[in-house]
């Protein structure tokens, strides 16, 4: 950021605007003085808080208004200078500062050069006008001939720009502005950690560390605190900072003058000059590649973990509706509306599990990972994961067709496009996946349902979630976003003749020549079931085409429907190169039996210790030369072939 100088005079000559800035570079009183200095830039290195300041002079002998007011309209603090020994520019003071209120509301700063002049302080007179005037941030008297306070004039010049004092603190009032107390409640909330109303040593010491670097000593904190004690009855509250004890604190520092104190912690914090927060912040950089998906790492859900801790307060692995609130209190607005209740898992009362919290995080990542970011934001997370943005948190997958290429995948989040005709049992099929059965989904009321769910599953022991979305039934008008998944799931009613005709159509127009498995559901199977209006019949229709079978779904059941259905989704979701022979994952068969065994970390550990007893073992020049050792390796290598291939047979052959 840099800051301009602008001074001037409207009683014009003598003032010494010109001698205060060529002072200032050459650190010694001019003999000669221009009417007016060039502009003058001096570098960051050199100023007390790094910044570059360009300093620019004006001359009423040589400029116009117009040009006056050009130069206004680009600085970013103004001089207003003004002789102490002169009475008539010390009254002028008031309307030159009203005049340049009226086109600019940066701070203005009140200098009262040649003080080697008088022995006696003009401020009694420019008190009046600095309470008159908000923009005013503060007055220092100067010379420039003895080089008095020259350097402390533009520090308090910068510090006017860097450090205002108009967006905290209302003069009038004597107190600070609402939204310097919205932000600082932000902050306080987001630095309780355990939610319990006050900033114990703990917290206050992490506090301390994040904005400035340095823990406080005991002694330092107990001073603090004795501070908030004698001027506030409740300001400190078991040994901890109370928040209105934490908002004295910073109205103090403002008073005394330290208001780059809360501007470290604002901008620690993510807030800019207007109190809101930077868009830099909460929308750091994410580079996103095409077919790659975003996912919470491992860091961002031990973050949400100890968010949820922090406001489940019954210890019930459940947000109630006010625990909810208190959660989102430190956002702008309320993020999740009641269609969050119907996409991710609840209790009986319809309030959201600790599952459901982490799926519906999940959901956002995936679907839209900036509005992530964003809620990362407001929470603190790069403050509170000591971590440098909201970015770290978030896993970028890689392409798709290297996950096809290598038949393997590192995803943990899968999407399941659901197509099928109107009333063909969609919706009913999505809330199933949330162990919501008939009953249980009557009670949604239309305006709160939901086009997506997401749980989790277990494929082979690895815990996965699978995303539901439900596509729209308009067969002309399908979207890239409704073709986009890692599989297809096409419903159809059993007890409707005409239900049938719909997925085939989207089948054979979206899906017959793409690598996107396709799944058929029967749903309703608890009804007589009916000839379909088609060519063929369902179960040939997926024979023809190698898809599995038809599989049979209600979710008309006394007790949570079954959720195998969705396990196989997710299996064909993560392995959409492989034939499965067994669509089953009872993990009681012998299938999945097998493949629990051959992902076990048991046969991994053998397998690496194998390997690195062969790879290990020293092979001579004369062996590798050898006819007898290649007999031996070949026929070792034959008859391990034999075994594993007449074991899996064995394994098998039941099914």
């Amino acid at each position: 950021k840099h800051t301009k100088y602008v001074s001037f005079s409207p009683s014009a000559a003598k003032v010494g605007k010109t001698s205060l800035i060529m002072s200032l570079v050459s650190e010694e009183f001019p003999d000669v003085v221009p009417y007016r200095a060039e502009e003058i830039t001096i570098p960051a290195d050199v100023t007390p808080e790094r910044v570059p300041t360009h300093i620019v002079d004006y001359s009423e002998a040589e400029q116009t208004d117009e040009q006056l007011f050009q130069e206004i309209s680009k600085a970013n603090v103004i001089c207003i200078v003004y002789a102490v020994n002169n009475k008539k520019s010390i009254e002028k003071v008031s309307s030159s500062a009203a005049r340049i209120s009226i086109f600019s509301l940066v701070p203005l700063i009140l200098v009262g050069n040649k003080s080697d002049l008088v022995e006696h302080s003009s401020m009694e007179t420019i008190l009046p006008i600095m309470n008159q005037y908000s923009e005013i941030e503060t007055c220092v008297e100067c010379s420039a001939k003895n080089l008095k306070n020259i350097s402390e004039l533009f520090y308090y010049a910068q510090k006017a720009v860097l450090h205002p004092t108009g967006p905290l603190y209302c003069p009038e009032k004597k107190d600070m502005k609402p939204l310097c107390v919205k932000a600082l409640t932000r902050i306080f909330k987001v630095s309780d950690l355990d939610n319990d109303g006050n900033l114990n040593d703990n917290e206050l010491n992490f506090f301390q560390r994040t904005c400035f670097n340095t823990p406080l000593e005991p002694q330092a904190l107990e001073d603090v605190k004795n501070v908030v004690r004698k001027n506030l009855i409740d300001g400190v509250c078991d040994n901890g900072l109370t928040l209105k004890g934490f908002l004295f604190l910073h109205t103090l520092f403002i008073q005394r003058g330290r208001h780059e104190t809360t501007w470290t912690v604002l901008r620690r914090f993510g807030y800019d000059d207007d109190l809101e927060l930077n868009q830099d912040y909460l929308f750091p950089p994410l580079k996103i590649p095409p077919d790659c998906t975003t996912e919470l790492n491992h860091n961002a859900y031990l973050f949400l973990q100890s968010v949820f801790d922090k406001h489940d307060k019954d210890r019930d692995c459940a947000l109630s509706p006010e625990e909810l609130r208190d959660l989102f209190d430190v956002f702008p607005y309320m993020p999740w509306g009641p269609d969050v209740n119907n996409t991710v898992c609840t209790n009986d009362q319809g309030w959201i599990t600790y599952q459901g919290y982490l799926s519906q995080w999940t959901l956002t990542t995936y679907l839209d990972v900036q509005r992530c970011l964003e809620y990362f934001g407001y929470l603190g997370y790069s403050i509170i994961a000591e971590q440098e943005s909201q970015a770290a948190g978030i896993t970028v997958t890689r392409d798709k067709k290297i996950d096809l290429q290598k038949k393997q995948t590192q995803r943990s989040v899968f999407r399941c496009n659901v197509f099928g005709d109107i009333g063909s049992g969609k919706s009913g099929f999505l809330q199933a996946f949330l162990g919501r059965n008939l009953m249980r989904q009557k009670t949604i009321k239309e305006e709160h349902r939901s086009y997506y769910a997401i749980n989790t599953t277990y494929v082979y022991g690895q815990e996965k979630y699978l995303l539901l979305h439900e596509v729209f039934p308009d067969f002309d008008y399908l979207s890239d976003s409704d073709l986009a998944c890692d599989i297809v799931c096409l419903v159809y009613d059993v007890s409707n003749p005409y239900s049938f005709e719909y997925c085939a159509k989207v089948f054979k127009q979206y899906f017959m020549d793409s690598k996107t498995p396709c799944m058929m559901i029967a749903a309703k199977s608890d009804l007589p079931e009916v000839k379909q209006m088609y060519g063929c019949s369902p179960l040939e229709f997926c024979r023809r085409h190698k898809m599995p079978p038809p599989q049979s779904f209600t979710c008309n059941a006394a007790s949570a429907p079954n959720r195998d259905i969705y396990t196989k989704l997710t299996t064909m979701a993560m392995y959409p190169h492989a034939r499965l022979r067994c669509m089953c994952t009872c993990n009681r068969c012998t299938f999945c039996l097998c493949q629990n065994f051959l992902n076990s970390e048991l046969l991994q550990t053998v397998r690496a210790k194998l390997y690195a007893v062969v790879l290990r073992r020293h092979v001579s020049q004369a062996d590798l030369k050898s006819s007898t050792f290649w007999l031996r390796a070949s026929v070792g290598a034959t008859v391990f072939a034999v075994l594993g291939f007449a074991m899996y047979r064995v394994l098998l052959k039941t099914r």
